[in-house]
């Protein structure tokens, strides 16, 4: 009988290392949202902050709630998570808290590749940016994570589904071709406004079922949460090619 070594506990959870922050909403999330665990090829926790809207987190600032915040995570951490992320590019405001709080590799926001992205690119182009709230993204919350301010941007806020139902909450029901809508019609709008646009990194976590949608309109290439994230949990477990 062969020998199986010692296993190493000290968790409560095993074989999950990505720890996900979610905000509390009811809205729908379907395959290739962020908050759907079929959208990742490989188990996350989920932790839900309590009272932490996206309307608050979007439109308020997440003002008051980095507390709840940084229990959650510590949470996550306690529970097994090696890192930890979170469902909303708003929380780009508490990277450093968080990072510092938790003792693990924290990446709160899809704004975290603009400067990846934009090495990728030739002279005279430039990343442009399409969030959920063009007017509330502050460049506070692009300093907090390297994004230069000027950085161009469009939102939905002015479309039919997509900011609706994400941030006003108006309704759980969602017309996903509508929302599909609002997003490629606000990239065809910076792409139209700024046309030094090179590449496109889509702020809100709830993006990435439209991202190709987006990349076939526009013709640019398109990075989103689901970018980071396969990205970051790949240096949590690298492929052994032995």
């Amino acid at each position: 009988m062969s020998k199986r070594g010692i296993a190493k506990g000290g968790k409560a959870l095993y074989g999950a290392p990505l720890g996900v922050l979610m905000l509390e909403a009811r809205f729908p999330r379907i395959f290739g949202d962020m908050g759907n665990a079929t959208t990742w090829p490989f188990p996350v926790l989920y932790r839900v902050v309590q009272g932490a809207s996206p309307e608050k987190v979007v439109l308020k600032g997440a003002a008051g709630l980095l507390p709840d915040f940084v229990v959650a995570a510590q949470e996550l951490v306690r529970l097994g998570a090696e890192a930890i992320t979170t469902n909303c590019g708003f929380l780009s405001l508490f990277q450093l808290e968080l990072a510092s709080a938790v003792g693990v590799p924290v990446a709160t926001s899809s704004l975290m590749q603009v400067p990846w992205v934009q090495a990728t690119l030739p002279p005279g182009k430039r990343v442009g940016l399409v969030t959920v709230s063009a007017a509330t993204l502050t460049p506070q919350h692009l300093r907090a994570v390297g994004v230069p301010a000027d950085t161009p941007v469009t939102g939905t806020e002015n479309g039919r589904e997509f900011f609706r139902v994400l941030i006003r909450a108006e309704k759980e029901d969602m017309d996903i071709d509508l929302a599909e809508q609002d997003v490629v019609e606000a990239a065809r709008r910076l792409v139209k406004e700024h046309p030094e646009v090179g590449a496109i990194v889509l702020e809100c976590t709830n993006m990435p079922p439209y991202a190709a949608a987006v990349q076939a309109a526009t013709g640019l290439p398109v990075y989103d949460i689901y970018s980071m994230i396969t990205w970051f949990h790949a240096g949590l477990r690298p492929r052994d090619f032995r």
